[in-house]
């Protein structure tokens, strides 16, 4: 798809400028020939337009996500999330800080959507997240923002918290597709889905990207408002994410096509769970699934007004994290995270 000076000035603007300041080229990079996204092979079928009428009528009794709020999005009423029915966005761009796979030489295509259906109480985005800054946008405007990543060279189009926006992205996504989008669909969640949600994205979304935050009840209601039932809906939820993508697939350069990846942050005082999680994947997935244990954990918004999350994390805390992981028998471990581990192991026996 060509850009017109027109195209550029308008999609720029609406990303608040940032891609201007990435070096990344003008281009797409070159796909495997056989590779389709899935949302193509379902705009062929037939039945994506279905699929969007049917998320879209979700809007008038919103029940996105498991707070299962009820209130008429179409009227403008708001429920926890606080999310009109337009998608807000703060900031659109390619992003070198994601996984590897998803980064590749030329960024992931990093759309970061306002507002949010958990708000942990740690957020290290809580001006999106909590407060909603970002500014309200058309469906048609969301498909400019992935064409225009696509075209800068992006490998991907990543989604961040999409959850309460997932009607206006399936719609963006099919005026995408029908303009030449052919990137993955990157489906990066809090984890904090409904099932039924899941089942409905089945053939569209290529990479699904969820958090496993915590694995205790009680630690979830503490930290992220109220989400008693976060480990059990999660479960659940990435279950069936697994069932629909299966283990992470990559192209001939190690580029991330479809698959499941879990993210997992190690907090202070096992806050998070971290050996129940990881014995948790080695019993209910492949062993192989991509799993990053993640040890950037940093005390924001609200978390030093809880002592147990008031500090960053111990470099033993993460050393017997990723421990745990190998005694799972885990074999698709971030290399980032383990390159981490292993420098730190070194230092501490050397």
């Amino acid at each position: 798809m060509e850009t017109t000076r027109r195209d550029f000035i308008k999609r720029t603007l609406l990303l608040g400028g940032t891609l201007l300041f990435y070096p990344a080229p003008l281009y797409a990079t070159k796909k495997e020939e056989a590779w389709r996204p899935a949302y193509a092979k379902l705009e062929e079928e037939g039945k994506f337009a279905r699929k969007i009428e049917e998320a879209y009528s979700i809007f008038e009794d919103c029940h996105l996500c498991p707070r299962q709020c009820g209130v008429n999005r179409q009227k403008g009423e708001k429920g926890f999330c606080r999310a009109p029915l337009k998608p807000v966005v703060f900031g659109a761009h390619p992003h070198f800080g994601e996984e590897v796979s998803l980064v590749g030489n030329y960024g992931s295509g990093t759309i970061f959507f306002s507002n949010c259906n958990l708000r942990c109480i740690f957020c290290q985005n809580w001006p999106i997240a909590h407060e909603g800054k970002g500014k309200e946008i058309e469906d048609e405007d969301l498909a400019g923002m992935m064409l225009y990543l696509q075209e800068t060279g992006c490998h991907n189009i990543n989604l961040v918290t999409p959850t309460h926006v997932m009607p206006n992205i399936l719609n963006a996504t099919r005026i995408a597709l029908k303009k030449g989008l052919r990137l993955p669909l990157v489906y990066n969640t809090s984890g904090y889905e409904r099932l039924e949600i899941v089942k409905l994205l089945d053939g569209i979304v290529d990479i699904y990207m969820p958090d496993m935050k915590f694995m205790d009840g009680d630690q979830a209601a503490k930290y992220s408002s109220g989400a008693s039932d976060y480990p059990e809906v999660t479960a659940k939820a990435i279950i069936e994410m697994n069932r629909q993508v299966g283990v992470l697939k990559t192209d001939s350069n190690e580029i991330a096509l479809r698959g499941l990846m879990i993210r997992h942050l190690v907090m202070p005082n096992r806050v998070a769970g971290t050996e129940k999680f990881v014995k948790w994947v080695a019993q209910n997935l492949p062993k192989s699934t991509y799993v990053n244990i993640m040890p950037q954990y940093r005390v924001e918004y609200k978390a030093y007004e809880y002592p147990k999350i008031s500090r960053g994390i111990t470099v033993n805390e993460f050393l017997e994290a990723i421990e745990w992981a190998k005694q799972s028998s885990l074999t698709n471990l971030d290399p980032k995270s383990v390159a981490v581990y292993e420098f730190y192991r070194h230092r501490r026996s050397s």
